[in-house]
Order: C-alpha cells, then structure tokens, then sequence
C-alpha cells in the first residue's frame, strides 16, 4: 500500500479528531482498519502525516525497535511535526542505551515489591477516597477516579495533598486540552502552554526544595539518579517529575471508570466481587479493556517496511494501542470483558524498553481499588449519563455517576468475601 490508495485519505474518519475515539463507533472503526491492512497513512496538513498502526504484532514489532522507530523527537500526535524540546533529557523520550542507564534507578525504586510495601500507605487512601458512595447520595465515581492516581502517586511522590486537587486538574488539562470542561478560554493551544507553565513551575519549586531536604520518597530517588557520571539538571529532573504524574495520571484512573461505565448493569461486577482470587486477572483485563493511553508515537529514524509497507526515513508512526488490545488474532473474543482472560498480554503499558516504568503504582493500586470497592459496596447503579474525556491521548471517562450500598460484612483482608451477601 502507499499513501496516495490509504483509505484515510479517500474519507475515513479523521484520527487526529479526539470525538472519533470517544464516540460509539470508535472500535468499529478500528476493527474496519484492522481487517482491511493494519497500516493506514493520513495527511494532516500540506507538511504533515502519519501511519497509523492498529494490530498488536506491528504494534509489538514497533514498539520494541527502538533504533528504527524513535522517542525523542515526540511521542504524541499533539506535537506531530514539531520535535519535542524534552528529547534526549526525559525519559519518556529519550532511547536506549542512555534510556536504559537513567531508568535504571527508578526502575529499583518502583519494583513490584518495593510497591506492595507501600500498600499499608495506598489502602487508607483509597477507602477514604470511595467513603461518600456509602452515605447513599450519588457519588461521581468517574472524577474520584481522576483522583486517584494524585491521592497515590502523590503520597509516594511526598506532594503536599494539599496540592493534590489543583495537580489533578493541571494534569488533565495537559492531556484533554480539547474537553470543554478543561480547555480555557483561549482554546487548546493556550491551555496546553499555561498548564505546562504552570506545572513545570511548580516542580521547580518542589525540585529545589527537595534537593535541600531529602528524603525517602520517590522525587528524592529521581534527584539521586546519576546519569553519565552527574546529577541530574534542574530542567532534567523537572522534566521527569512531569512526566512520572502524568503518566501515572493517564494510566490508573481510566480502567476502573471504564468497568463502571460499561458494566452497571450487567453480571460483571457481581461476578467478580464473587470472585476475589480473580482480581488481578479482572484488572488486568480492565487495563485491556479501557487502554487508557489511546495512542504513542514514534517516528522511523531509517526506511524501513512495516506489514509489507514501506516507510520514510523520518515519516511518524502512531501505535493505536486500544485497536492492539482489541486484536482477535490475540486475544479471542476480543470484544468481550472476561475476568478469567488468560493469557492477557495487553499492551496497555506499552512494551519494550518504553514499557511503563510506573506500571508497578497501576498494578497496586488498582489491585487496592477493585478489592475495597467490591469487598465495601454492592447494589451499584447508575445515576446519570456518564460522560467521556475529550482527548486523542487519553482514552476514559471524566463522569460516572453511581449509586450503591455499603456490604454487610465486608472482605477479609486476604481477599474473601464473609458476611451474607457473598456474591452479590
């Protein structure tokens, strides 16, 4: 295929357009691209255009290659066309080996179990961050889930909470700078420079005054990373606390908003509270389900052929990861929630060198999220319409409106159900 008989360009719907995913024919339309070649090219503008990827092996394939397929120019179609200023200096866009060596140390700090000790930290949390759906009024599940990854990886930051409300909002204008509820007056493009602004502002702020004041949280042990014989710069080490929050703010919120959405309802959520040996099954099959980061970006650093394509030196490549974890040849019955999915390599943390460096945070605290919800409350309904996140990057819900009931009983810290309401 070349670009001149790709099918987006003879009247597909335009994938730049963040209404495209969160309409009720976004899977559909993915399911179309997949079944026709997998590989679609689309002409932004006179000067741009991108390849689009939709199947999990050339997803897999791409996202692996990182000497083919590159980081530091930008890995989001927001900045499609013009290089990104943080390449080479933070991690999310930087390639290895120099990736390789500065993760090193984050990686140690964020090892699956140097996470589950922080669960005694995590749990309280959470408990207080679902307490309002017992009192019986509606509770927005969705915007307490848009909290959640602060509440957590603020804690393990060392973040003032009282700055967690304000870093959720500034967090979430970055990624939806096209939703009403988000976008200031002066459209996305204002709204994405004043919250930059303002965030990397704040982390200056924090950043020195951690230097000055160790200790043992997360932001001390990104200021200790040496990298090439030296200390991170105050633009570095900046960079990087950005890009943590909001990685961390994409990933975690979305699977369980998804699950309330789409699942109220049905026998889903009865089934797994049933089944509390399932949950990490059940949220690895939410991650699957929901995708929360919708899209990354790479571009090709050689020609080079994709799916029987050929590729530009320099031509962007866009990994469509929902449409990945949607690919039946991977997963059967890909359009079908199951918490008893095994195997399930999704790839919504990525894969490859990129993979997730924060995906041990998710994996916890979603762990934490479904066991107290399920164990806490039953009866789950829906109170209103939810509404999606308006956005290209961030693929979730902004509002869930429910209502439940607390569960007589409760769940025994090692997972089972007890009281009379087992299964309900």
């Amino acid at each position: 295929m070349t670009r001149d008989r790709c099918p987006i360009l003879s009247g597909a719907p335009d994938l730049v357009d963040p209404a495209v995913h969160c309409g009720p024919e976004a899977h559909a339309l993915l399911r179309r691209l997949r079944a026709e070649d997998g590989l679609h090219w689309q002409q932004v503008d006179a000067g741009r255009g991108f390849w689009s990827v939709t199947t999990y092996a050339e997803a897999d394939a791409v996202l692996r290659d990182t000497r083919t397929f590159t980081s530091e120019r930008g890995t989001l179609l927001d900045l499609l066309g013009t290089d990104d200023p943080a390449g080479g200096h933070q991690l999310a866009v930087t390639d290895p080996p120099r990736h390789t060596r500065r993760q090193a140390r984050l990686k140690r700090a964020l090892t699956i179990k140097a996470v589950e000790r922080q669960r005694g930290r995590i749990r309280p949390l959470i408990v207080e961050l679902l307490a309002p759906l017992g009192d019986g009024g509606v509770f927005d599940f969705g915007a307490a889930m848009l909290a959640l990854p602060m509440w957590v990886t603020g804690t393990i930051m060392g973040l003032p909470r009282a700055d967690w409300d304000w870093l959720t909002r500034i967090t979430t204008m970055c990624i939806a700078a096209d939703d009403p509820e988000y976008q200031l007056a002066g459209g996305r493009e204002v709204t994405l420079k004043r919250a930059h602004l303002e965030l990397f502002g704040y982390f200056q702020d924090v950043v020195r005054h951690r230097a000055e004041n160790p200790g043992d949280d997360l932001l001390s042990a990104l200021l200790a990373t040496r990298f090439e014989g030296r200390e991170m710069t105050l633009g570095e080490a900046v960079s990087n606390c950005y890009s943590l929050l909001l990685g961390a703010n994409v990933t975690t919120p979305h699977a369980p908003s998804f699950v309330l959405a789409e699942f109220i309802g049905t026998d889903v959520l009865a089934d797994w509270a049933a089944h509390p040996e399932l949950n990490r099954q059940g949220c690895a099959e939410a991650l699957r389900w929901a995708s929360p980061v919708n899209h990354v970006m790479r571009y090709a650093t050689t020609a080079t052929v994709v799916r029987g394509t050929p590729i530009a030196a320099r031509d962007a490549v866009v990994v469509w990861l929902g449409s990945a974890n949607r690919d039946e040849r991977v997963f059967p019955g890909a359009d079908r929630f199951d918490i008893r999915r095994r195997p399930n390599k999704h790839l919504a943390f990525g894969i490859g060198p990129h993979y997730c460096v924060g995906h041990s945070v998710a994996k916890v605290s979603l762990d934490v999220l479904f066991t107290e919800l399920l164990g806490r409350y039953q009866d789950f309904a829906p109170a209103g319409r939810p509404e999606r996140l308006l956005s290209t990057f961030a693929s979730g819900y902004k509002h869930v409106p429910i209502t439940a009931r607390p569960r007589r009983g409760g769940r025994k810290p090692g997972g089972s159900l007890v009281g009379r309401n087992r299964g309900a």
